[in-house]
């Protein structure tokens, strides 16, 4: 084939023209890359109002001196941080410039799950734009909260793509003296599934039913971050798991710190531990005190086993067929540096009491929900032997009842059961009473497990969720939903 003079100007130009697109678009990538290294937005509310605007879009970012092709919002990983207070009116300007619908559930907060509030059956499509707006109310609890995506069937994908960030509601235990003058750090646990290139892999079946866990662990967008006290302070670390699916089994180098607040706000008394587990979706909030005798302290997950169902055929189907890569060996996630304060820090203790949480009464309202995996059109994740449905309600409930909803896992794996808008209290696992009284959002419910806990419908009606927060498991039919009908 014989090519004429024009012609071969043509493809001349035409090769030149494809040099100079793709210079300007690493150009532009390196100017975004560049972007995403700056301080983490911030976005506190003032004089009672929280006004942001939020854009989701796929963001080349630095992670670790690499360029990752993530979901972010507002082009940070992890999302920013929003702070309000209990009164406060919340209004979100939020764009979709992402290739599907989405939206945003208030993962945590105490709020209508209706109308522009945390309504988990918006579908804001490419290129919409949603003006979010409601009330936090007035006795709602200091807490750390969280926004991720919710949109059923995308949930995971668009979550494990880094659509997360802290939702904090500032209150009571702020005001804490003990509390307040401590160092305040943040942590945001997300893990990223990416090839060679930087670009998020797509998940097979086997590793959607396992849960996709990505090899990229981050903690706030770093590999391995530095954090710098004081000897002598104390630190609060505000923790959240903003992964998918990966548990973190957390220790301090097995030096003890005490915990003040889990998914619900603060607990009545700091609690010493060594080991806190956090399943997807959970947060707590510990303390700190630098006083150790060695120069730094190194924050670490611990292996965990979750179970999986490597059980079928004597373990053949376990291991990387499952899209879990089982991890035996400790991860250091960040590290604490102790320094020698110039100062003489007067040795402060924390309170006795933090929070007073009185337990739910007993009620004869009882239901029973099983977690399970079958067949449903395929493989699919059950509760009470049904697969999810849009337009199935599941479970009604009356406004200012309490109710006792037993969680029966009878699978093999663990599920974190998570229900939206109203807070509950976990009353007893194998009938074995719960020695923590707290309030939480979600629940670990190991495999063989039975859990009971309590819950109040108040405030709000309408239709909402409850689900497990594994989100492959969620968007694979482990969810039902939930009516809440005025009195």
């Amino acid at each position: 084939m014989k090519i004429n003079r024009r012609q071969l100007l043509n493809l001349t130009l035409f090769a030149t023209t494809a040099i100079i697109i793709k210079n300007l678009q690493q150009n532009s990538n390196q100017d975004t890359l560049w972007a995403n290294e700056l301080k983490p937005q911030i976005y506190k509310s003032k004089n009672g109002l929280l006004e942001v605007e939020l854009i989701a879009q796929e963001t080349p970012v630095n992670i670790d001196g690499k360029t990752a092709y993530l979901l972010t919002y507002n082009g940070q990983i992890p999302a920013p941080r929003l702070e309000a207070k209990a009164g406060d009116k919340v209004k979100i300007k939020f764009t979709n410039k992402l290739a599907q619908p989405t939206n945003i559930h208030y993962h945590g907060l105490h709020i209508s799950p209706t109308g522009n509030a945390d309504n988990a059956f918006l579908e804001i499509q490419p290129n919409q734009i949603f003006n979010y707006e409601f009330t936090i109310p007035d006795n709602h609890p200091s807490m750390t909260a969280w926004y991720h995506p919710h949109l059923h069937g995308y949930t995971a994908q668009q979550l494990s793509g880094g659509l997360a960030g802290l939702f904090i509601i500032r209150g009571e235990l702020d005001d804490i003296p003990e509390i307040n003058s401590a160092k305040e750090e943040f942590i945001v646990l997300q893990d990223f599934p990416l090839d060679n290139n930087g670009r998020l892999t797509d998940s097979r079946m086997m590793s959607l039913m396992m849960g996709r866990e990505g090899d990229v662990i981050t903690v706030n967008g770093e590999i391995k971050p530095q954090i710098s006290l004081n000897k002598g302070e104390w630190l609060r670390l505000r923790i959240l798991n903003a992964s998918t699916s990966r548990f973190y089994n957390l220790s301090l180098d097995d030096n003890p710190f005490y915990l003040i607040a889990t998914d619900g706000g603060a607990i009545a008394s700091p609690q010493e531990m060594t080991r806190l587990l956090l399943t997807p979706g959970q947060r707590a909030e510990i303390m700190i005190k630098g006083e150790n005798k060695q120069s730094s302290l190194k924050l670490i997950n611990l292996p965990y086993n979750r179970g999986g169902m490597g059980m079928m055929g004597n373990g053949m189907m376990g291991g990387g067929m499952m899209g879990r890569r089982n991890n035996n060996s400790p991860q250091i996630l960040a590290t604490i540096n102790l320094n020698q304060s110039n100062q003489n820090n007067q040795s402060v203790s924390l309170p006795n009491q933090l929070n007073t949480i009185t337990a739910l009464p007993s009620s004869s309202q009882v239901r029973s929900f099983t977690l399970n995996h079958g067949m449903a059109n395929g493989m699919a994740f059950l509760i009470n032997g049904k697969s999810y449905n849009h337009q199935r309600i599941d479970t009604e409930v009356k406004l200012n009842t309490v109710e006792e909803w037993e969680l029966i896992n009878t699978g093999m794996m663990d599920h974190p059961f998570h229900i939206h808008v109203n807070s509950f209290q976990v009353i007893s696992r194998n009938d074995i009473p719960e020695n923590l009284l707290a309030w939480r959002d979600t629940v670990l419910v190991k495999r063989g497990e039975r859990v009971k806990i309590r819950i109040r419908f108040e405030d709000f009606t309408g239709k909402t969720v409850y689900h497990c927060h594994i989100l492959d498991h969620e968007d694979l039919g482990m969810m039902g939903n939930l009516q809440i009908n005025s009195e």
